[in-house]
């Protein structure tokens, strides 16, 4: 039902379509402009739905591949299962599609899909408060004050960047940057520099400071499992055959889909699979490290997946080369010109000059700072709520925050393929809220305190058998608590399957006519420029 239906059923119980008193109304406000963001808005519009804004504290659309351009940025899931399934794209140019076809193609989802006029850009959300009396949302931004009847948060689970606090860091002389704040106007030729954290980006950019960096000194912590890569170009052919017959686009993308789930296994517990990968990963290891020494400080001493398994071709070369050491050592401090780092077995603290620092060390996944900015019914924080151990139901709605959709939520994360067909599903289940709520003339909606904690206590049971409860190593998987709260245990059809309905007995239902009217006239939702 669109959102004219919805506003003709308020209407018929004696309330007008009117501005909240704290800023222009809209039905829906949704907030980041990345692959989750677009695409929920893409859907909505699909299903008539007109009232609604993306804020954007960017300039732009592309969510994390906007951000991240630092060099050989690129995928890490085959591009036939990186689009929309709405909105296919039978023209990469390569198996993993690097970060400038990314970006591209989500700017022509704008095109293609009329956004332009829903999209407020440098709009940053500062503070999101609920309205118990009136059942919606109020929003401050940097722009001015905005009301939403339902909320919804798409900025990503890879959004806010993950910096240590190590001791000295402000007296160090030299450029220091966060990869996913690359700074392109830096010439690195002839400069010595310092990698500190090895996971999926720095395993893409190191090969690049390899070529053109004096000396490259990477900080290792725990190595990651590393398998081939295996990228290739699409051929030309391929993809015109994609073009003009897409039937065959979408069973070559369902094959991959297949094969991806197929390698789940390894992960959830079955032992044989995960020898198999293991093999193949020391295989690799072998075939591109000959040094014995440096290939013992790149083999993990904890299970294969227990954090994400990295591809890559050129890593292990790059770090065979003699302009690139591998330090395992513990970094204890930063100094004006070194970092420092502590006794080894045989050696004493180590001081290892740098020029230039640049953090490799992910994002902010469990901890995202704007939780403590989103207020729910009962005046706490997102963030106070959680108390640090993020819990949801289908990661996507939470007890005490009606009308609050979390896109890419706890519990939603797959390390085997896209995040794109969970974030689909979610956006499934938030259309079938919205018809719902139009259907029965509900002002808001709030999942069971009872059915969330339930739906997070059996998936909690079912990571016990899994790689990541028992693999023996630290991930950004697992909260500060100590419990599994960024990825989905089972297989991602089950996820879809879940979502696919919205289920009005695992919500409190709230009623139109139960909202006060309001007293302030009409205001465009365009006023908030």
């Amino acid at each position: 039902m669109t959102d004219q239906n919805l506003r003709k059923a308020r209407r018929t119980q004696g309330h007008r379509d009117e501005t909240s008193p704290t800023g222009p109304h809209v039905a829906v406000v949704i907030v980041g402009a990345g692959f989750a963001g677009l695409g929920t808005a893409i859907r909505l519009l699909q299903e008539g739905h007109r009232d609604l804004v993306v804020l954007e504290q960017a300039d732009n659309v592309g969510g994390t591949w906007r951000d991240n351009t630092y060099p050989g940025c690129a995928c890490d899931v085959p591009s036939r299962l990186y689009s929309f399934s709405f909105a296919p794209n039978p023209d990469w140019s390569r198996r993993f599609a690097p970060q400038r076809e990314i970006e591209g193609y989500l700017r022509r989802c704008v095109h293609d899909y009329d956004l332009t006029p829903y999209l407020r850009l440098g709009v940053a959300l500062q503070r999101a408060s609920w309205d118990q009396e009136r059942h919606r949302w109020i929003l401050q931004t940097s722009r001015g004050p905005l009301a939403a009847g339902v909320l919804v948060m798409a900025q990503g689970p890879l959004s806010e960047p993950a910096v240590p606090s190590l001791p000295g860091m402000e007296d160090f002389a030299g450029e220091m940057f966060h990869s996913a704040r690359w700074r392109h106007h830096l010439d690195l030729r002839g400069k010595r520099v310092a990698v500190i954290g090895t996971g999926a980006s720095a395993i893409q950019f190191v090969p690049h400071l390899q070529r053109v960096a004096r000396q490259v000194t990477v900080f290792q912590r725990t190595p990651p499992w590393i398998m081939p890569r295996n990228d290739r170009p699409i051929p030309d052919w391929r993809r015109r055959v994609y073009r003009l017959a897409p039937p065959l686009h979408r069973l070559a993308r369902g094959v991959e889909y297949l094969r991806r789930e197929a390698g789940l296994p390894a992960l959830l517990g079955n032992r044989a699979m995960a020898d198999m990968g293991r093999k193949q990963a020391l295989a690799h290891l072998r075939r591109q490290i000959a040094d014995p020494a440096l290939r013992a400080k790149l083999i993990p001493d904890y299970e294969l997946g227990c954090k994400r398994i990295l591809m890559s071709d050129d890593y292990y070369p790059a770090l065979a080369q003699p302009n690139v050491e591998v330090v395992t050592n513990a970094i204890t401090a930063i100094t004006r010109e070194a970092v420092i780092t502590a006794p080894g077995p045989t050696h004493h603290a180590t001081a290892h000059p740098a020029d230039v620092l640049i953090f490799g060390t992910g994002f902010r996944v469990t901890d995202a700072t704007f939780t403590q900015h989103i207020i729910g019914a009962d005046g706490r924080s997102l963030g106070q709520t959680w108390q640090g151990s993020p819990q949801a139901y289908l990661g996507t709605t939470v007890a005490g925050f009606p009308n609050l959709f979390l896109m890419a939520g706890p519990n939603t994360g797959v390390g085997h393929t896209s995040l794109i067909y969970i974030i689909e599903s979610q956006i499934t289940h938030l259309l079938g809220c919205l018809r719902v709520m139009a259907e029965r003339g509900l002002a808001a909606v709030e999942v069971r305190a009872d059915v969330q904690a339930s739906y997070n206590t059996a998936l909690q049971r079912r990571m016990a058998g899994t790689v990541w409860a028992a693999g023996g190593c630290t991930n950004w998987y697992t909260d500060s608590q100590g419990r599994i709260t960024a990825i989905w245990p089972e297989p991602t059809w089950r996820f879809r399957h879940r979502t696919r309905t919205f289920d009005p007995e695992q919500y409190t239902l709230t009623a139109a006519h139960d909202t006060p009217p309001n007293t302030m006239p009409d205001q465009p939702a365009h006023t908030l420029a």
